[in-house]
């Protein structure tokens, strides 16, 4: 399993693309470990473009041939981009979770909790 070391990580499986003190917007997604544990992924709903989304709260859901599965917010900020690809074509999440099939992009005001590839794979060993 791949967990780029460029990217930071959540406890509830997603990705943000952040260095921090940058005021960038932030690209966003679920992690290989989350896109294998829910198996096929067949829908999803993203945030919209000017949500404002909070860190660890619920912005949009997962659809799998196994589960629905909610999708957290890595960071608080507004949504300024969405994956349209993504949501028209899910298998890009589970095909390339890092790269075509992220989420959305986020114009962030605070982050909190985040984890670095080692902490995450660390917590993914306990799942």
């Amino acid at each position: 399993m791949q967990f780029p070391e460029n990217l930071l990580y959540t406890a509830e499986h997603e990705w943000v693309d952040w260095t921090p003190g940058t005021q960038d917007p932030l690209t966003c997604g679920i992690t290989e470990y989350a896109a294998d544990a829910l198996g096929d992924i067949v829908f999803v709903q993203l945030p919209e473009v000017g949500a404002k989304v909070v860190t660890n709260a619920v912005c949009g859901e997962l659809e799998s041939t196994k589960s629905v599965s909610d999708l957290y917010s890595p960071v608080t900020g507004e949504v300024i981009e969405v994956n349209t690809a993504a949501a028209d074509d899910p298998s890009l999440i589970n095909d390339d979770p890092y790269g075509d099939g992220w989420l959305f992009r986020v114009r962030v005001e605070s982050a909190e909790n985040l984890l670095t590839a080692a902490k995450y794979a660390e917590l993914t060993k306990s799942d």
